[in-house]
């Protein structure tokens, strides 16, 4: 992906548990707790936009 192209690229719960190898049930307690990657709902659906994935996977990152 390259430029805006990760703004309309959208990631289920289940695809971005797999992204990271944590738990289905954590994203969803997460999403409970307000943490996490912002998230939208498609008729009825969890979605998470690769921006917001990619953002949150940067504010996150940690430096020696």
């Amino acid at each position: 992906m390259s430029g805006g192209d990760e703004m309309h690229v959208f990631l289920t719960q289940h695809e971005l548990a797999a992204r990271w190898r944590i738990a289905d049930r954590t994203l969803e307690r997460w999403r409970a707790e307000r943490y996490g990657p912002a998230w939208i709902t498609i008729g009825g659906s969890i979605r998470y936009r690769m921006s917001d994935v990619l953002a949150f996977e940067a504010a996150h990152r940690k430096r020696p």
